[in-house]
């Protein structure tokens, strides 16, 4: 059985930046051994942050090459949004809703976090992967 992914809005930027522990989970994407997912809330994440870093024509350009990939972009649904607003309530003060939605999403697919955010990690409630930035 294939590995499930689901990418935190850090795993794109740091790949992008030439990560090598993030090259590892990629390269099992686009060789077909793990499915990816991404939630639109947290591409939006990352476009926001690539693009006050880089502009936002290189943002756009990011934008493109994710979703012509391998990787799978959710779109929020009810089943999904409850769930994130459970989480929400629950860990109010410790995690972002875009946080919650990413933890959401890994619940009721059973898939993993990839993401370089310790505080998922910490959180305790689905398998998380955690990278280095190096």
């Amino acid at each position: 059985m294939r590995e499930k992914y689901v990418l935190d809005a850090n795993i794109p930027s740091l790949y992008f930046a030439g990560n090598n522990y993030v090259k590892k989970y990629i390269d099992e994407i686009y060789e077909g051994k793990a499915e990816a997912y991404m939630l639109e809330i947290n591409l939006a994440e990352l476009l926001y942050h690539y693009a006050r870093a880089f502009g936002w024509r290189s943002a756009l350009v990011k934008n493109s090459l994710i979703r012509n990939s391998p990787i799978k972009i959710i779109s929020m649904d009810e089943e999904l949004t409850l769930e994130a607003a459970k989480l929400k309530m629950k860990y109010y003060q410790a995690l972002s809703l875009a946080d919650c939605y990413l933890i959401a999403f890994a619940k009721l697919h059973k898939a993993k976090i990839v993401t370089s955010d310790h505080v998922l990690k910490e959180i305790n409630e689905v398998p998380v992967i955690l990278v280095p930035y190096k």
